[in-house]
């Protein structure tokens, strides 16, 4: 398994899905995964220091796995069948390990809550690479450099792909309201 970190957060124009991009710690190879907008909305608001007086759904369950004892210690991102990402949270409780069937933006979200590793195959990156364009080179990309995200399986090749800078989403989460965070509509 290969150590990976989330490098960004970004919209597919073509299907208006948000994509995580995990990047291989200390490399270039990335895997851009799908999400759900609530995850995006967990995920985004971690990565930006973001905490609200009350739990949300995702800082639920660290709260049980501390409440019971237990440290995650990994999440493994472990396979992709029919266009659906498998992963796995592993839970330590004193001398017992636990491995947990989880979505991947559930498991990333929870996993940079309580600052676990996440972990994928090679194969998984080994079929996605990065492109990053300067603003000369297309007219279309916003300020600076952006990330080109791969399309969704879904989408049409004649669509163009989305191009989220980091200090872009910075830009919309410092401007996001909390009845936004079920759309994640940068």
């Amino acid at each position: 398994m290969i150590q990976v970190r989330v490098q960004s957060l970004g919209l597919d124009q073509a299907s208006k899905t948000p994509v995580v991009i995990l990047q291989e710690t200390g490399g270039a190879r990335i895997l851009p995964i799908w999400i759900g907008p609530a995850e995006a909305s967990a995920i985004a608001m971690e990565l930006a220091g973001m905490k609200f007086a009350r739990p949300l759904t995702h800082d639920l369950f660290p709260a049980l796995i501390r409440g019971l004892g237990g440290t995650l210690t990994r999440v493994l991102i472990t396979r992709v069948e029919d266009n659906t990402y498998y992963a796995e949270m592993v839970i330590r409780r004193g001398d017992e390990v636990f491995t947990v069937d989880a979505r991947p933006s559930d498991s990333i979200a929870i996993a940079l809550r309580l600052s676990a590793e996440l972990y994928t195959s090679d194969e998984l990156l080994s079929g996605n690479t990065v492109q990053f364009t300067d603003v000369e080179e297309s007219p279309e990309s916003p300020e600076g450099t952006g990330l080109d995200i791969p399309e969704a399986p879904e989408a049409s090749a004649e669509n163009e792909p989305s191009k989220l800078t980091p200090e872009q989403l910075q830009e919309y989460l410092k401007k996001l309201n909390p009845e936004d965070l079920g759309r994640f509509n940068p």
